[in-house]
């Protein structure tokens, strides 16, 4: 990637919707080469898909938590047991005290205990210990490295 395309990257991170001429005129490029240029950091896996940022509280899902998942055994293979429960938003297998560690936001904190009780049922599961935020600071987007 050259500082043409980390300067792509960083506006569509911005603002995914703009179209190719401002895109382009932006970085110094007709819309055609921006479009083209977009294009290829697409099929190169750069770009892996195109979303929009929702307010989490505005669509009820104001309570956020990070749950550390304790196991007896490995818990590498039950990606789709934690991808079956629509209130996980990631999960990842991790180093320490812990085996997997999990972002959840639900609507009430009930929600959040059932969403806990769900978890226990995941075989091999043996605790978590759920951690709520309070309040976020600032989320940062991955940013293309120079």
């Amino acid at each position: 990637m050259d500082h043409i395309d980390r300067a792509l990257v960083a506006r569509l991170q911005e603002d995914a919707g703009q179209s190719y001429a401002g895109l382009g005129q932006a970085v110094g490029l007709s819309a055609g080469a921006a479009h083209e240029r977009v294009r290829k950091l697409r099929e190169r896996g750069v770009i892996r898909r195109t979303t929009v940022d929702v307010d989490p509280a505005a669509v009820g899902g104001g309570v956020l938590a990070f749950v550390m998942v304790d196991s007896a055994s490995w818990m590498g293979d039950s990606a789709d047991d934690f991808a079956a429960l629509p209130e996980i938003l990631e999960a990842h297998v991790i180093a320490g005290s812990a085996s997997v560690l999990v972002k959840v936001r639900t609507t009430t904190t009930a929600q959040l205990q059932d969403v806990l009780r769900r978890i226990y049922a995941i075989g091999g599961v043996s605790g978590t210990q759920a951690t709520v935020v309070l309040e976020t600071f600032f989320e940062r987007p991955v940013s293309p490295q120079a």
